[in-house]
This record gives C-alpha cells, structure tokens and sequence, in this order.
C-alpha cells in the first residue's frame, strides 16, 4: 500500500527531507480524523460533521465509488473548526491554511481507499495503529 503513501507526498509537493516529517505527521492527523478510536468519533462522526456544514454530498462521493468532489480549505477550515485545525497545524508545522489544503487534497484519497465497497463498514474504518499499517508499513 506504499503507493498511496507515495501518491500523497506527491500531492503535497516537493521532496525535501526536512518536509517529510511534516507529510508524515499529516498523514497521521489525517487518519486520526477518520480512524475508530480518533477525536472525531471515526468515519462517522467526521462524517457528521460535513452533514452537519451543509457538505455532505462532498463526504458521500469520497466514500461512494463514484468520482470524488473536491473540498476546498475553506469548507475544510468550516468542518473541522478553529480548534482542531490549529492542533493540526501545530502538530505538522504548517500554518492552519496549508493543513487545510493539505487534507482537502489527501482526505478525499484516503477516505475513497478505505471505503472500497462504497459504504463506511458498520464497525467503522479501523483504529489508528490498523490504518498505520494499513498506509505506512514499517515507516512509524
């Protein structure tokens, strides 16, 4: 599953060494959004969420098998809220506006990997050291 790791950096841009841990810890942000035991209340709360800003067609593409809508920072900044947005940042060394860039291009790919049959699994997408390995392999 290296590939979608790989895709990912490659989204974020250039390959500097000193980014990467800032591209790792995103990814690791990113899928404690979205795994069972994450501040979100897993898939389905982060879900909630974008139901809840009026942006839940955008959630149901990425889950469904259909073509993903993008998400733009705003309406990533709209769901995710000052609070967890600036902990994000924090936690990656980007400024709250490009963590909101950044996982409005790497969140629709993840969630679309993790939903193949197109439909969160009633028992939710996996807990956080599951999806480590699921995207990372050996590299945490």
């Amino acid at each position: 599953m290296m590939g979608l790791l790989d895709k990912a950096f490659e989204m974020l841009g250039d390959n500097h060494l000193p980014l990467m841990d800032s591209r790792t810890r995103l990814l690791q942000a990113a899928l404690s959004l979205i795994a069972n035991n994450g501040q979100s209340g897993g898939l389905h709360g982060l879900a909630e969420r974008f139901q809840e800003a009026g942006l839940d067609n955008i959630m149901r593409s990425w889950i469904g098998s259909g073509t993903n809508m993008p998400a733009s920072a705003s309406q990533m900044k709209q769901v995710l809220g000052e609070g967890q947005l600036q902990q994000i940042a924090e936690e990656t060394g980007y400024t709250e506006q490009e963590a909101a860039e950044h996982l409005s291009e790497m969140l629709p790919e993840l969630i679309d990997q993790l939903t193949p049959a197109g439909h969160v699994p009633p028992g939710g997408v996996g807990n956080m050291s599951a999806l480590l390995d699921h995207f990372m392999g050996g590299y945490h």
